[in-house]
């Protein structure tokens, strides 16, 4: 079998799937490079490390990583995913179909000859049925030209696999939702630090599915306003109006450096408490209403009324607004 010729690219996000995958190649003597794709919705750390799982799985494979960020592009697709979206907001064959799209083009670049992923049929309900996994083949255009070493003896030979350019005799046929054979393969390799299975994609979470709800119904979808729902409490005080509210010192940092021009500031002047950062054409109405917000959450300890400084950022004239604390039971329809 000739492999010295043939060049591949690993879709590598890190995970153990990817990781297993991308050695099942290696080990056949393909002239690999690995290529992640990276949003602002991904929550793939490595375990005890700030750096992308992506980068330290291809530092332990010895494998060239390109990792690329496709944020702004993604947009399009989240804003209206002609395939819809999962349980929450995760449009999950859109995005597939979107980065074998991205990675098809790189593969071109590159003169590699085709792809590598570390699916698993049936492991993913929504993704990684078989159905499904030949609609994202095709509407990608890279129908036969997609390698699936874990999975590969349940499907028909990929083009790689007729034209002998890998040796499907060395692939697997795993399927559902189970990790044991995986943990058992990357045993038998001598892989033995991979990431838990926890994490992924933000676009999952109910709650954060829930703020970009919101934020899409009535804000601008932009990478800004998008950072912005990872940090504090959420609060819609009007269709043209958000607070939002620091949960500790971190948050109340992140916030100030966030913040925009035409963007409020409010703390509390005598006691201990959140950042809060208003944003949208607010006027005095829904002033007073962030202000009695950042009394609630202050430790005023019931003070019946609660000093708020407020200014615009960065550095506008400081007011000061004389507030009740919200109750309890008014901030329900607030919250988002």
């Amino acid at each position: 079998m000739k492999t010295k010729a043939i060049k591949a690219i690993s879709l590598l996000s890190g995970g153990l799937d990817s990781i297993l995958a991308t050695r099942l190649i290696m080990d056949q003597g393909i002239q690999l490079e690995a290529l992640n794709f990276l949003t602002l919705f991904c929550t793939c750390t490595s375990r005890n490390s700030s750096c992308l799982a992506s980068q330290s799985a291809a530092k332990k494979l010895g494998v060239k990583l390109k990792v690329v960020n496709v944020t702004k592009e993604f947009l399009k697709v989240l804003k209206s995913p002609k395939h819809g979206y999962g349980s929450n907001m995760n449009p999950c064959i859109d995005c597939r179909i979107f980065i074998f799209k991205k990675a098809k083009e790189y593969m071109k670049k590159t003169k590699a000859s085709f792809i590598i992923t570390g699916e698993v049929l049936g492991e993913r309900p929504m993704s990684q049925r078989r159905p499904i996994l030949n609609l994202i083949e095709k509407e990608s255009g890279l129908k036969g030209f997609i390698v699936r070493p874990l999975s590969a003896r349940l499907f028909k030979p990929s083009i790689p696999e007729q034209k002998k350019w890998v040796d499907r005799d060395r692939f697997l046929d795993i399927k559902g939702r189970s990790r044991k054979p995986q943990i058992q393969l990357a045993s038998d390799l001598g892989i033995n630090d991979y990431p838990c299975p926890a994490g992924g994609c933000l676009l999952t979470d109910p709650g954060f599915a829930k703020r970009l709800k919101d934020l899409m119904k009535y804000t601008e979808l932009t990478v800004g306003n998008i950072q912005l729902l990872k940090v504090g409490r959420h609060f819609r005080l009007s269709e043209d109006v958000k607070a939002i509210i620091g949960r500790d010192q971190t948050e109340n940092d992140k916030l100030l450096n966030m913040a925009k021009s035409e963007d409020a500031i409010f703390r509390a002047k005598d006691f201990p408490g959140p950042t809060t950062l208003l944003r949208g054409k607010f006027e005095k109405t829904e002033k007073a209403l962030a202000a009695r917000l950042t009394a609630r959450y202050s430790d005023a300890n019931g003070s019946p009324y609660v000093k708020i400084e407020c200014w615009r950022h960065p550095d506008g004239d400081k007011e000061i607004l004389n507030v009740r604390s919200i109750k309890e039971q008014d901030i329900k329809d607030l919250r988002v």
